[in-house]
């Protein structure tokens, strides 16, 4: 009996995963590409019968999915409101870019109003925006028993053929780069590298370099799994501010309101080796998928962590934040009330967010016209 054509794809995928050479002496896009084919196809056998154009309605579907930098945190009101019985632990918020985005959209529609479908949450990896359920972690009222797990964000959006707009705004998890920045605090305090700890790592620790090669990857699955869900949508990703300074040496080691002990050094280490690069990852698998990328590293820099107050468009490990968001982080000693803040992990504020949503908003704009 001859294989089917569905058959033929399916092998040929595996095939092409099978064979993938070994990352250390591939170049990364020929590696895109070869994941990207493998990936392609693997969604081409579950899905041959080609899609419809999306149908004519009265209003743009817009799905906001993300990590803690597109949900908020701690900037503006909680969404759901707190009490609300369907607060999930996600930590979304109203001054967020896509809460900012909404606002200027509705007062001023491109054509028709855009409804947001916004599913971003605190803490989500890749992973979580296509594939794997996520278990949230937020500090804010949490239940006795724990945040419940949710869906993957792509079938909480409900993307299907309808959607007209998905942006998607996550990475810094997948390494994780907050666990770095915790790694590099904790070898700042003890007078190491974390540079070294990341370059040549401890057995059972990955190097920076097969941590960015494994996001590639896993963010190549995960547009392609986007795409397949929403076929005739407009797919914008959003890349990661400047939360490290220019010069490593700008920052108080003293002041938990910047980097706190991070040596000098593995600030430029972390902001070359890891933030730009991650940035550069997400772009570059982005124009392979033809998608729409939108830098917020450029017009953010100068406006990182260790700037003053009012300059800062991040607020630092410990910062300004509304009255609901706690001061210490569960499982660490970090308590940033002793210098009357509350624990923001280097995370944007509202002017970041504000900044964000320019972009973004500039970006759903132009996507929406090429429609």
């Amino acid at each position: 009996m001859r294989p089917t054509p569905m058959g033929r794809l399916a092998a040929l995928a595996s095939t092409a995963l099978l064979a993938r050479p070994g990352r250390s002496v591939r170049h990364p896009v020929s590696r895109l590409r070869a994941r990207a084919l493998a990936v392609g196809l693997a969604l081409a056998a579950s899905a041959l019968v080609p899609s419809g154009s999306a149908g004519a309605a009265d209003h743009y579907e817009w799905a906001a999915l993300g990590d803690s930098y597109t949900a908020g945190g701690f900037v503006g009101d909680p969404q759901p409101a707190l009490g609300d019985p369907s607060r999930d632990g996600c930590d979304r918020t109203t001054d967020a870019y896509p809460g900012v985005v909404e606002r200027e959209l509705d007062e001023f529609p491109p054509g028709k109003h855009v409804h947001l479908t916004n599913v971003s949450c605190g803490n989500a990896t890749i992973a979580n925006i296509a594939k794997d359920k996520q278990t949230p972690i937020s500090p804010v009222q949490p239940p006795a028993d724990g945040w419940p797990a949710v869906d993957p964000q792509i079938k909480r959006a409900g993307l299907n053929d309808q959607t007209d707009i998905v942006t998607i705004g996550v990475g810094g998890n997948s390494l994780p780069f907050g666990g770095m920045l915790l790694k590099c605090l904790e070898q700042g305090t003890s007078g190491k590298s974390c540079r070294d700890y990341y370059t040549d790592p401890p057995e059972g620790e990955e190097s920076i370099q097969d941590k960015l090669a494994r996001v590639q990857d896993e963010y190549i699955e995960m547009l392609a799994h986007v795409h397949q869900a929403a076929p005739n949508a407009k797919v914008i990703t959003v890349g990661y501010p400047a939360v490290l300074p220019n010069k490593g040496s700008d920052c108080n080691r003293a002041s938990l309101t910047e980097l706190g002990s991070i040596t000098h050094a593995d600030v430029d280490w972390l902001r070359d080796d890891v933030l730009k690069p991650l940035n550069s990852t997400i772009k570059r698998v982005t124009d392979f998928f033809g998608d729409r990328y939108v830098d917020v590293y450029s017009s953010s820099v100068g406006h990182d962590a260790c700037q003053p107050a009012g300059t800062k468009w991040v607020e630092g490990i410990c910062g300004d934040a509304a009255d609901y968001w706690p001061a210490m982080v569960p499982g660490t000693l970090l308590n940033c009330a002793i210098v009357g803040k509350r624990a923001t992990l280097v995370h944007p504020n509202a002017a970041g967010h504000a900044n964000t949503a320019a972009h973004v908003e500039r970006a759903i704009r132009i996507a929406l016209l090429e429609r």
